[in-house]
């Protein structure tokens, strides 16, 4: 079995959900409908022996653009020696269902995704921030986030210093306009 026959497998099973197959260099994308992408994943898993989940990240493509983010699955077949990405696209709003059922290490890779980019993944069994504090506001990672960080978090991370440490301002405070291209 090599990764395009898998492909052909996933594009036979789900058909008219899976919207774009690319290669490159020998790696193989499946991007799926968000509908199907539990699906796809448990078929993948189950079925064809993916059974590692590499990681699960995400992409902002930016605040005018909908779908706004690209949620992605880097598996691997141990039994193959085979790699596969599969992709969906979902709106800003819009939750995805969690793959905590099918892979158990995805519990930390989703509360990731969700701490940095406010995705929200339906059913997870423990969904909180697990890179910030629990009080935090925004996601570092999208692209509406300032790229200095704001204001307020200077004065955030002065209340919670270890004591004694120094207090140094992390940037000069100058105008800055976050224009999207």
């Amino acid at each position: 079995m090599d990764v395009s026959s898998v492909a052909e497998l996933v594009m036979g099973k789900f058909g008219d959900g899976v919207l774009e197959i690319n290669e490159f260099r020998g790696e193989y994308s499946i991007l799926v409908s968000c509908d199907i992408a539990h699906d796809c994943l448990k078929y993948l898993h189950d079925e064809l022996n993916f059974e590692y989940l590499v990681l699960i990240s995400a992409l902002d493509f930016g605040v005018d653009k909908d779908p706004r983010f690209q949620v992605v699955y880097q598996l691997r077949s141990l039994l193959h020696k085979l790699q596969l990405r599969i992709k969906t696209n979902i709106s800003e709003n819009q939750e995805i269902e969690s793959i905590t059922d099918i892979y158990k290490s995805a519990t930390w890779d989703e509360r990731e995704t969700y701490d940095m980019f406010g995705i929200i993944f339906r059913n997870h069994p423990d969904l909180r921030r697990v890179l910030m504090p629990e009080d935090w506001t925004g996601y570092p990672l999208r692209k509406d986030y300032p790229l200095k960080g704001r204001p307020e978090d200077d004065v955030y991370l002065d209340k919670h210093l270890p004591l004694g440490q120094l207090k140094k301002p992390r940037h000069v405070r100058a105008p800055f306009n976050l224009a999207q291209k």
